[in-house]
């Protein structure tokens, strides 16, 4: 019997833990010491292995001083069911960079940035670098085309 696939949401709200863990510098093992559990357990939690209930989530929302929606923010729709309030999510590749180490990292350094011209000059740049690369694999590719 093989092992069934962690539910959509879980992983969201998993990652979203572990996000919002990493942006407080706390450690599995300190997170796991407050809600009286071992780090292995919020481990699961963060990759959506376990289910989170509600009084537990509570209580994480507490220790990492958020609302409990900030967990569901950019929850992916599940088919079949409808989407209330209007709004859909945003793009699941934008919490995903968010929950890694390099993508809190850039995050945070960015926001420190006070002068807005400089950090529009910085998006600019990243874009212009990410366009280059994009235009080097779009030619490696018609190169191996003709080959």
């Amino acid at each position: 019997m093989g092992k069934k696939a962690p539910n959509p949401i879980d992983k969201h709200v998993g990652s979203r833990v572990r996000m919002r863990r990493m942006m407080l510098q706390l450690s599995q093992e300190k997170l796991g010491d407050a809600l009286g559990l071992t780090f292995q357990q919020v481990q699961k939690y963060e990759k959506g292995t376990n289910r989170i209930g509600a009084s537990r989530l509570q209580a994480i929302a507490n220790i990492l001083q958020v609302p409990v929606s900030f967990f569901f923010e950019g929850a992916p729709h599940v088919p079949g069911h409808a989407v209330v309030g209007g709004e859909l999510p945003s793009p699941a590749y934008v919490s995903d960079f968010l929950a890694t180490s390099d993508g809190l990292s850039l995050t945070k350094s960015f926001m420190r940035i006070k002068n807005s011209k400089l950090r529009r000059r910085i998006v600019d740049l990243v874009e212009q670098i990410a366009d280059e690369a994009d235009a080097d694999v779009g030619d490696r590719s018609k190169e191996r085309a003709r080959a």
